[in-house]
Protein backbone atom coordinates (compact mmCIF):
# COMPACT_ATOMS: atom_id res chain seq x y z
CA UNK A 1 0.00 0.00 0.00
CA UNK A 2 1.63 3.25 -1.16
CA UNK A 3 1.60 6.64 0.38
CA UNK A 4 0.35 9.90 -1.11
CA UNK A 5 3.92 10.54 -2.20
CA UNK A 6 3.71 7.46 -4.46
CA UNK A 7 0.60 8.75 -6.23
CA UNK A 8 1.70 10.79 -9.24
CA UNK A 9 -1.63 12.66 -9.29
CA UNK A 10 -0.23 14.87 -6.54
CA UNK A 11 2.63 15.93 -8.83
CA UNK A 12 0.72 16.61 -12.05
CA UNK A 13 -0.63 19.89 -13.30
CA UNK A 14 -4.31 19.43 -14.22
CA UNK A 15 -4.34 22.33 -16.65
CA UNK A 16 -4.44 22.36 -20.44
CA UNK A 17 -1.75 20.79 -22.57
CA UNK A 18 0.64 23.22 -24.33
CA UNK A 19 -0.48 24.91 -27.55
CA UNK A 20 2.75 26.67 -28.53
CA UNK A 21 6.44 25.92 -28.92
CA UNK A 22 7.23 28.09 -25.93
CA UNK A 23 4.73 26.60 -23.49
CA UNK A 24 5.73 23.07 -24.48
CA UNK A 25 9.43 23.80 -23.98
CA UNK A 26 8.75 25.42 -20.60
CA UNK A 27 6.66 22.41 -19.52
CA UNK A 28 9.40 20.00 -20.60
CA UNK A 29 12.16 22.08 -19.01
CA UNK A 30 10.27 22.31 -15.73
CA UNK A 31 9.68 18.55 -15.62
CA UNK A 32 13.24 17.63 -16.51
CA UNK A 33 14.88 20.15 -14.16
CA UNK A 34 12.69 19.19 -11.20
CA UNK A 35 13.26 15.46 -11.73
CA UNK A 36 17.01 15.97 -12.12
CA UNK A 37 17.13 17.37 -8.57
CA UNK A 38 16.14 13.93 -7.28
CA UNK A 39 18.96 12.07 -9.04
CA UNK A 40 21.29 10.43 -6.54
CA UNK A 41 24.26 10.43 -8.92
CA UNK A 42 23.62 12.93 -11.72
CA UNK A 43 26.29 11.67 -14.09
CA UNK A 44 26.06 11.87 -17.87
CA UNK A 45 24.39 8.48 -18.28
CA UNK A 46 21.73 9.16 -15.62
CA UNK A 47 20.98 12.60 -17.06
CA UNK A 48 20.65 11.19 -20.59
CA UNK A 49 18.27 8.45 -19.43
CA UNK A 50 16.20 10.91 -17.41
CA UNK A 51 15.75 13.39 -20.28
CA UNK A 52 14.89 10.64 -22.76
CA UNK A 53 12.42 8.97 -20.38
CA UNK A 54 10.60 12.13 -19.32
CA UNK A 55 10.18 13.56 -22.80
CA UNK A 56 9.13 10.17 -24.18
CA UNK A 57 6.54 9.91 -21.37
CA UNK A 58 5.14 13.34 -22.27
CA UNK A 59 4.76 12.18 -25.87
CA UNK A 60 3.08 8.91 -24.84
CA UNK A 61 0.71 10.79 -22.50
CA UNK A 62 -0.33 13.07 -25.40
CA UNK A 63 0.98 16.13 -23.57
CA UNK A 64 2.50 17.46 -26.80
CA UNK A 65 -0.35 16.59 -29.16
CA UNK A 66 -1.59 20.20 -29.52
CA UNK A 67 1.74 21.97 -29.92
CA UNK A 68 3.65 22.41 -33.17
CA UNK A 69 6.93 20.78 -32.06
CA UNK A 70 8.42 18.45 -34.64
CA UNK A 71 10.52 15.37 -33.94
CA UNK A 72 13.51 17.40 -35.13
CA UNK A 73 12.64 20.04 -32.50
CA UNK A 74 12.40 17.37 -29.81
CA UNK A 75 15.82 15.95 -30.71
CA UNK A 76 17.32 19.43 -30.38
CA UNK A 77 15.44 20.10 -27.11
CA UNK A 78 16.73 16.84 -25.63
CA UNK A 79 20.28 17.69 -26.68
CA UNK A 80 20.12 21.15 -25.09
CA UNK A 81 18.49 19.87 -21.89
CA UNK A 82 21.16 17.20 -21.48
CA UNK A 83 23.94 19.72 -22.01
CA UNK A 84 22.45 22.20 -19.54
CA UNK A 85 21.79 19.55 -16.88
CA UNK A 86 25.34 18.23 -17.19
CA UNK A 87 26.51 21.79 -16.64
CA UNK A 88 24.18 22.37 -13.67
CA UNK A 89 25.13 19.10 -11.98
CA UNK A 90 28.82 19.27 -12.83
CA UNK A 91 30.83 18.19 -9.84
CA UNK A 92 33.92 20.27 -9.48
CA UNK A 93 37.21 18.55 -8.93
CA UNK A 94 38.59 18.79 -5.45
CA UNK A 95 41.78 20.74 -5.22
CA UNK A 96 44.73 18.97 -3.61
CA UNK A 97 45.69 20.03 -0.13
CA UNK A 98 49.27 21.13 -0.01
CA UNK A 99 51.14 19.67 2.89
CA UNK A 100 54.21 21.74 2.24
CA UNK A 101 55.06 24.86 4.20
CA UNK A 102 54.65 28.10 2.28
CA UNK A 103 58.41 28.73 2.10
CA UNK A 104 58.92 25.38 0.30
CA UNK A 105 56.20 26.22 -2.23
CA UNK A 106 57.67 29.67 -2.88
CA UNK A 107 61.11 28.19 -3.52
CA UNK A 108 59.83 26.07 -6.42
Amino acid sequence: MGTDRDDDRFFRYPGPVPYSHETAIVMLADSVEAASRALKSPDEEEINKLVERLIDEKIQEDQLVNCPLSFKDLVQIKRVFKKQLRSIHHVRISYPVLNQPAEEINSL
